[in-house]
């Protein structure tokens, strides 16, 4: 494969943003801490040690990180075998596939969690490899995970994307120097991801299969 495809998975493949939100409010509730809805939105596709600290400062983080962690572990996991996928996502990861992109998704996600997202995509067939958050040290919006990807996919950074939703998505795509493609069924605004770094715009992965023909991907022209 001589292009890669690199896509975030919760937010951008798969419905499941608003599942952390309220998860995580429920941890945080349980814990004694008054975390608001759209602050823990914001924070939604950091690592979970760095979404604890980002909402509750590094100081009480290292005492209770662990714990809210597990406790929002076994909230979200009541939903494993029910997570949506976002309209077409499957099928935007196959139709990449048949024209020889190396699809690799890169997520904060892992183990069982992760393995719930797959079976929500329906799409392993397609999937050339995984970075998950087993792999590195550090999340994003370090590059680091994007980094992995492409090693994954043996890709340097101009012949590859990088998709997602959030602002961190963008930024750990744009520091390990990868083009970023922005979409909204995150529920980030607009204006934040093109700030973060995105190239362009779309609503879900199914206006981005519509659009493939007109989008970022058309200008990584294949070698063959």
């Amino acid at each position: 494969m001589e292009r890669a495809a690199v896509f975030d998975v919760d937010g951008t493949l798969v419905d499941t943003n608003h599942l952390h939100v309220a998860t995580w409010w429920e941890a945080f509730r349980q814990a004694g801490h008054h975390v608001p809805m759209h602050a823990i939105h914001r924070a939604v596709g950091l690592g979970s040690e760095d979404l604890v600290a980002h909402l509750i400062g590094e100081h009480r983080a290292k005492r209770e990180a662990e714990a809210l962690s597990s406790a929002h572990k076994a909230l979200y996991g009541q939903y494993f075998d029910r997570l949506p996928a976002l309209r077409d996502a499957g099928r935007l990861l196959r139709r990449l596939d048949h024209e020889g992109w190396a699809v690799v998704l890169a997520t904060s996600a892992g183990g069982a969690e992760l393995s719930a997202l797959r079976r929500a995509i329906g799409a392993d067939d397609a999937i050339t490899a995984t970075a998950s958050a087993d792999d590195v040290s550090e999340g994003k919006p370090a590059p680091e995970p994007v980094e992995h990807a492409l090693e994954l996919a043996g890709v340097p950074p101009e012949r590859a994307l990088f998709v997602g939703d959030t602002v961190w998505d963008m930024k750990a795509g744009s520091r390990a120097g990868v083009r970023c493609v922005g979409v909204l069924c995150g529920g980030i605004p607009r204006a934040d991801l093109v700030e973060a770094g995105a190239e362009a715009i779309y609503d879900d992965p199914a206006q981005l299969l519509a659009s493939l023909a007109d989008s970022p991907f058309a200008r990584v022209p294949s070698e063959r």
